[in-house]
């Protein structure tokens, strides 16, 4: 692919992203206006706060999984990988596949 094709790409792509982005916008309008009929200011806040709370819970979580990827699964199958092509006579590229499926297989049961 060209990098012309691969720009025409992402244009397409922005261009479908602000579409979605402005049918999301009518229907959280229309959402914020049914909280101020129903329940009013104090209701428009507290969808806020609850909105907020969501979005924090779900970026820790996220945060967390980060980190127990890189600390489970990418450091240990790295290293693995890396003492296999010492002692085996394989190389590093052939070791870390492997090394990543039983990393990958710890973290898994790991939970």
């Amino acid at each position: 692919m060209t990098l012309s094709e691969l720009l025409g790409q992402a244009r397409a792509l922005a261009q479908e992203a602000s579409a979605r982005a402005g049918e999301y916008a009518g229907v959280v309008a229309s959402a914020k206006q049914f909280i101020l009929d129903q329940f009013g200011q104090p209701g428009l806040i507290a969808a806020h706060i609850v909105v907020a709370a969501l979005i924090i819970f779900i970026v820790s979580r996220l945060v967390k999984l980060a980190f127990s990827v890189v600390k489970y699964l990418v450091i240990p199958s790295v290293a693995l990988a890396f003492i296999a092509s010492l002692v085996t006579p394989w190389p590093f590229a052939t070791a870390l596949p492997v090394t990543v499926t039983v990393c990958s297989l710890f973290l898994l049961f790991k939970g």
